[in-house]
C-alpha cells in the first residue's frame, strides 16, 4: 500500500513539475504576440500616453481594417507569397535529387560534400549583400521577383539537401528492390515509394525554406525598390515614418503577417509527427 502510494506521488509530482514548466515557456514565447495584440488594439493617442496604461481604454478593433487602407497590404501579401512559395518550389526540386543521389551513393567525397554543404549555411545572407547586389546589377535582375526567389533558394537549398539526404538515407533500400522487381523505373521509384515515406522530411524543408523567405527583409530591401513589388516586411516599414511610427497599424499588420505561416503549419503539422516509413507496409 505504502508503495502504491508513493508511487502515485512521484508520477503526480513529476507531471505538477511538467505541467507548471510548460506553462511557464509557453507564457514566455505568448507574452510578446499578446502584447502586440493589446497594443494592435489600442487607439493611437494611448500608445504614447505616459503614463503607460496596458490596457486600452477602448478597444479600436477598426486598425485591423484601416491598416489594408493605410498601406497596400493586399500587395505585400501577395508578393511575399509569390516570392516565398516560388523559392520553397524551386528548392524541393533540386534538393530533392541532390539529396537521394548523395544517400544512395557512396561516392568519394560524398562527407566532405555534406559538410561543404551544411558549412555554407554559416553565410549569412546580410554578410553578402554588396556582393549580392553587384551581381544582380550585372544580369539586369535587381526590383525583379526572380532575384529575390534565386537567392531565397540559394540560401536555403543547403539545409534542404541535408535534411532530405537524412531522411532518404533512412529509408531501407529493399523497399526500392522489392519496386523494381515489379518492373517500377528508378525515377517511378523516387515518386510512388521514396517520396511519400520521407514527406516528413519533405514537409520540414517546405516549411524552413518556406518561413525563411517570408521573414527575409535585408535582401528584399536592398533589391527592391518599386512599392508594388515590395514584399510584407519592407512593407510593414513604410508605417514608420522620420517623425512618428505608426504603432497601432505596425503592431496590426506584423500580426496579420503572422496568419499565413500559422495556417500553413496547422495544416500541415500532422505529417511532422507522422512515422517516417507510414504507408511502406501492405
Amino acid at each position: 500500500m505504502t508503495m502504491a502510494g508513493s508511487s502515485t506521488k512521484r508520477f503526480t509530482g513529476r507531471k505538477v513539475s511538467l505541467t507548471i514548466s510548460g506553462w511557464v515557456i509557453g507564457a514566455v514565447f505568448i507574452l510578446p504576440y499578446l502584447y502586440m495584440l493589446i497594443t494592435a488594439l489600442k487607439p493611437k493617442a494611448e500608445i504614447t500616453k505616459i503614463p503607460i496604461d496596458y490596457l486600452p481604454s477602448k478597444w479600436s478593433w477598426d486598425n485591423f481594417t484601416e491598416v489594408w487602407h493605410v498601406i497596400p497590404l493586399a500587395g505585400y501579401l501577395k508578393s511575399s507569397f509569390f516570392v516565398a512559395f516560388s523559392a520553397t518550389v524551386l528548392v524541393l526540386i533540386f534538393a530533392v535529387p541532390a539529396a537521394y543521389y548523395v544517400a544512395r551513393n557512396k561516392f568519394r567525397g560524398r562527407t566532405a560534400f555534406l559538410m561543404l554543404v551544411l558549412i555554407t549555411q554559416m553565410f549569412s545572407p546580410t554578410a553578402l549583400v554588396v556582393g549580392i547586389f553587384r551581381e544582380m546589377i550585372k544580369f539586369h535582375l535587381v526590383d525583379t521577383y526572380f532575384s529575390l526567389i534565386l537567392i531565397y533558394g540559394a540560401f536555403n537549398m543547403a539545409f534542404s539537401i541535408w535534411i532530405l539526404s537524412s531522411f532518404f538515407a533512412s529509408i531501407p533500400v529493399d523497399i526500392e528492390e522489392a519496386a523494381w522487381i515489379d518492373g517500377a523505373s528508378r525515377f517511378g521509384t523516387l515518386r510512388r515509394v521514396i517520396l511519400p515515406l520521407a514527406l516528413p522530411g519533405l514537409v520540414t524543408a517546405f516549411i524552413f525554406t518556406f518561413i525563411a523567405a517570408w521573414n527575409e527583409y535585408v535582401i528584399a530591401l536592398t533589391l527592391m525598390s518599386s512599392p508594388e513589388r515590395e514584399p510584407l516586411t519592407v512593407g510593414l516599414t513604410s508605417l514608420i515614418g522620420q517623425y512618428q511610427i505608426q504603432w497601432n497599424f505596425l503592431f496590426a499588420g506584423s500580426l496579420i503577417a503572422i496568419i499565413p505561416v500559422v495556417i500553413l503549419f496547422a495544416a500541415i503539422e500532422k505529417y511532422l509527427v507522422g512515422g517516417l516509413t507510414a504507408g511502406s507496409v501492405k
